[in-house]
């Protein structure tokens, strides 16, 4: 596939994929033979997802090679800093339309589960801690599966700040659409209220959850359990693709000399 001119594109180097982006599409290389076997799902996750109506725009598959696979552009840009009330209120709906979308998307889109996730850190990742990151791992394991087993909403799995692109319209900004679908799921929507949290702080993430109504105990436990966990998700990520790098960095308060 012809790739955009070189002084029109931006290249980003993510944890699976080196991304080019161009004018009007995008076109994400896999960084690892891992990454690659799974672009073909990450296709077909993103065609139902873009079938939802979910009322913001998401990347829409344009073509497809080995280890490659370009996408339409999401216009915007990251957030910079966390936006007040307006972005909380935009984020409530971007949440709300999620929630919505479960039923319709049950059956094309995997249900989450963590045991394969509890069971990976175990096998994988437990040799390469200290007795005092096992202990700390085990914690935050045992609190994770002691939550309830929720699958109601389509679930992201990666709603950080880098995901998220806003534009500006008169001042003001307005959500321009949610890319890198990768980790998306029937799941909790704790999980990505967790990665709003992490991403942009707890002010924001505050805002949110008061203007959805959902600061109630129950669902605070449930994200911050989550969150403890987002370390050790990294670091299975990259165990499992062979990335040296990001393990360490996920491991790194998991080791005696990070």
């Amino acid at each position: 596939m012809d790739l955009p001119e070189a002084e029109q594109v931006t290249v980003h180097e993510g944890q699976f994929h080196r991304v080019v982006v161009g004018p009007d599409r995008v076109v994400c290389h896999a960084r690892t033979d891992a990454a690659a076997r799974r672009l073909p799902a990450r296709a077909a996750i993103l065609r139902t997802v873009a079938g939802l109506g979910l009322g913001f725009r998401t990347p829409r598959p344009l073509a497809e090679g080995d280890g490659w696979l370009a996408l339409s552009r999401i216009p915007g840009e990251p957030l910079k800093g966390d936006g007040g009330d307006e972005v909380a209120r935009q984020y409530v709906h971007l949440l709300n339309a999620l929630a919505r979308a479960g039923e319709r998307a049950r059956g094309a889109v995997p249900v989450g589960e963590w045991d394969g996730f509890v069971t990976g850190v175990r096998d994988g990742l437990w040799p390469l801690m200290s007795a005092t990151g096992r202990a700390r791992a085990a914690r935050e394991l045992a609190a994770l599966e002691g939550l309830p087993r929720i699958t109601s909403a389509l679930v992201h799995g990666d709603l950080g700040r880098e995901n998220v692109l806003w534009e500006t319209v008169g001042g003001v900004p307005r959500l321009g659409g949610v890319v890198d679908w990768d980790e998306a799921c029937l799941g909790d929507p704790a999980e990505d209220l967790a990665a709003i949290g992490a991403s942009h702080g707890e002010g924001l993430l505050g805002r949110v959850l008061a203007l959805g109504a959902w600061d109630h105990p129950d669902l605070v436990r449930r994200i911050s359990v989550i969150r403890g966990t987002f370390a050790l998700q990294q670091a299975l990520h990259a165990w499992r693709d062979g990335d040296e790098g990001e393990l360490a960095d996920g491991l790194r308060g998991y080791r005696s000399h990070p």
